[in-house]
């Protein structure tokens, strides 16, 4: 999947014309990366199962006993997206394992490596469902409420791929077995090619979301309709990405429109309908609500000036998360020892699986030096050295907190 060293037989899902993969959520793709998962797990002797919210899990001991170390990732993809996020915590997962396993070490706790289900969010527009439903920051009801671009409900979704959707909700006592949650990941920007580290330390993940801007003017005809006679909502929508960018620039921050829908989407006809989505994540809970803030009010301005009706509905949202600072300082303490210095640590604008359990159960993040700073892309990567430094770093971090 990675290259010539990942010599596992990882499926690799469709490349789109873009070179880039669409593994979206209980589709083909997806199910052909979960029964890759199992095969993995079982060749290695370990126990598998899927839990009630699509998750998977290999087990090496028994959960039972708790305080268990888990590790892994995902396997979906963003549209288009590219080969190393997600996947990589996965297979690295493995990987590790059997670096363990080489070194012959004695485990003193259990040991797990998870797939989360819909990480991307890709398919029905939430990002991380089968972690916040696990860890109850997701209802049942809202779940089930959730649908694709062709109208298919998650429900609907998971019962077609063979899954039972009445089954869905959180789960407290899996998590009550999990004594600390380590998530490897691609770094998804450049700090650490500029440090010139392979792997570093994740800190926190900045506070982040997703509005859903509803543009509603008057559809008519392209050719015979006067300029001064239009209620373009297209018009404000352009506006207010421009806007987007200039309170993001002005704040420090990031804001992305990427995702928009036309009605009635016609080369010749003027929209009744532009539906945006907006991204936006900042350092801070104060620095984001000044740019979204700002974004909604410029919008508001642009939509009365063109007679544009305008809705903006908070889809979701992820506060700042701090990773545990014990769990944090001990990794460090690990992949810290007997080198010229520390590991760097650093804080990421991406949200993750570990984030969504953050609250639940001790968590952190390494992460893999990506020298393009690309993601969500084809151009997205990481060198087989790097990788290679990954896990290793992640099979230290592992005897240290499973083995000793």
């Amino acid at each position: 999947m990675f290259g010539p060293w990942w010599c596992w037989g990882a499926p690799r899902g469709p490349r789109d014309a873009s070179g880039g993969y669409r593994r979206y959520a209980w589709t083909g793709a997806d199910a052909d990366c979960r029964v890759w998962f199992q095969a993995q797990a079982e060749a290695r002797g370990l126990d598998y199962e899927v839990d009630r919210n699509g998750n998977q899990w290999a087990w090496l001991g028994d959960p039972s006993r708790g305080d268990a170390v888990v590790t892994g990732s995902h396997l979906d993809s963003v549209p288009d997206g590219g080969a190393f996020d997600g996947p990589l915590g996965v297979v690295s997962a493995f990987a590790a394992l059997d670096e363990l396993r080489a070194r012959k070490v004695a485990f003193r706790r259990p040991l797990a490596i998870t797939n989360f289900a819909d990480e991307e969010g890709a398919r029905f527009g939430l990002a991380c469902v089968g972690s916040r439903l696990t860890a109850g920051k997701l209802t049942v009801e809202a779940a089930g409420a959730l649908t694709d671009a062709d109208g298919i409900t998650l429900p609907q979704a998971m019962e077609a791929a063979g899954y039972d959707p009445e089954a869905i909700g959180p789960d407290p006592e899996r998590l009550a077995r999990i004594g600390a949650f380590v998530e490897l990941h691609v770094e998804q920007g450049r700090a650490l090619d500029l440090t010139g580290d392979p792997v570093g330390i994740a800190s926190a993940i900045w506070p982040h979301g997703r509005w859903r801007f509803d543009f509603r003017g008057e559809a008519n005809h392209a050719g015979t309709t006067r300029l001064v006679d239009r209620r373009d909502p297209m018009l404000t929508y352009a506006e207010t990405v421009l806007a987007a960018r200039r309170e993001a620039e002005l704040a420090g921050a990031v804001a992305t429109f990427g995702k928009i829908a036309v009605e009635p989407n016609g080369v010749n006809a003027i929209p009744s309908l532009v539906r945006g989505w907006l991204d936006s994540r900042a350092a801070d809970q104060s620095t984001l609500d000044t740019v979204v803030t700002g974004i909604e009010k410029a919008a508001r301005e642009y939509a009365d000036r063109h007679g544009i009706d305008l809705d903006v509905v908070r889809e979701s949202f992820t506060p700042v998360v701090e990773f545990e600072h014990a769990l944090r300082d001990e990794l460090g303490t690990i992949l810290g020892s007997g080198s010229e210095r520390p590991l760097p640590v650093l804080g990421t604008g991406a949200g993750h699986d570990a984030g969504i359990l953050s609250e639940s159960i001790p968590t952190a993040m390494l992460f893999v030096r990506n020298p393009t700073g690309i993601s969500h892309s084809p151009a997205e990567f990481a060198a087989e050295d790097d990788c290679l430094t990954g896990v290793t770093a992640l099979a230290d971090v592992l005897e240290g907190l499973a083995c000793r």
